[in-house]
């Protein structure tokens, strides 16, 4: 085996980051040399925050902890990480309806690409989080305070209240 550098590419669009994230990204670091939280800039997903601003979030919360490197990306995954020069794709599974999605989606990635995939079970308190959750959450004005970083939060009240003023 020898001393093989890894390094491992934890996509999504973190909009926003949760504590169902963070909770993946401090399990896995001891796993890997160097672990590319890479937020994806999706034209097809309708964001809240540009991908700039996920990264800063992410920067905010994280950017410090050695061997940890934030960038946002365009285009396929798998040609980001080839670019990057990584050979494992990290990803947090929640839930059994995950599984499914993420066997098909790491089956794809290693004919197509054959970079390997390795999963991480989110905490059980973190099982039911999503990203999309935190948002209609948000929007209603919800507590969310066990489920994202106090920084977090305070952007999505700020952005909540910036588009409600925005309509009236």
């Amino acid at each position: 085996m020898g001393n093989k550098f890894v390094r491992a590419v934890f996509p999504g669009s973190f909009d926003p980051i949760t504590n169902g994230h963070l909770d993946v990204v401090k399990r896995a670091i001891g796993l890997f040399d160097e672990l590319i939280i890479a937020v994806g800039r999706s034209p097809i997903k309708n964001q809240l925050f540009t991908p700039q601003e996920r990264v800063e979030m992410i920067v905010e919360l994280i950017g410090d902890t050695p061997g940890v490197i934030i960038e946002s990306f365009e285009g396929l995954m798998v040609e980001y990480a080839a670019r990057k020069k990584a050979t494992v794709v990290l990803r947090g599974l929640r839930s059994l309806t995950d599984v499914q999605y993420e066997f098909q989606l790491a089956m794809t990635n290693r004919a197509v690409a054959g970079i390997e995939t390795i999963f991480i079970m989110t905490s059980e308190q973190y099982g039911f989080t999503s990203s999309t959750l935190i948002r209609e959450i948000a929007s209603l004005g919800g507590d969310l305070s066990n489920l994202i970083p106090p920084s977090v939060q305070r952007r999505l009240q700020e952005r909540y209240a910036r588009l409600r003023a925005e309509k009236t």
